[in-house]
């Protein structure tokens, strides 16, 4: 039974894991005689239509509609007490570890 509930938990906290924030911003036409050949991303630079690029953990692509994105690392969980979560920004990963040592992982029971 116990079994059954760790997999129960840990099963929950993958998916709350895996649920990706995700935002659009609309392409913008100021001369409808000239069409834009591509998106201006947030840092200024030019995509072509059908680029897709990673920045700050964010998995961006650029269409005829916009630029897409959506974070690689999830929405953020709530750690019980005993636990905090770590995100890793420059391998895009969060994981739960135990206040007390940060080397343990925390599993919910």
């Amino acid at each position: 039974m116990r079994f059954l509930i760790f997999i129960t938990f840990s099963t929950l906290a993958l998916v709350a894991l895996c649920h990706a924030q995700c935002f659009f911003k609309e392409l913008e036409i100021t001369d409808i005689n000239n069409p834009p050949k591509g998106c201006k991303d947030a840092d200024g630079v030019m995509r072509k239509f059908g680029d897709s690029w990673v920045k700050d953990c964010n998995e961006c692509s650029c269409s005829a509609e916009g630029i897409g994105c959506c974070s690689k690392i999830g929405d953020m969980l709530e750690a019980p007490p005993d636990c905090e979560v770590v995100i890793n920004k420059e391998q895009c990963t969060v994981k739960m570890v135990m206040k007390a040592d940060k080397t343990k992982e925390c599993v919910p029971v």
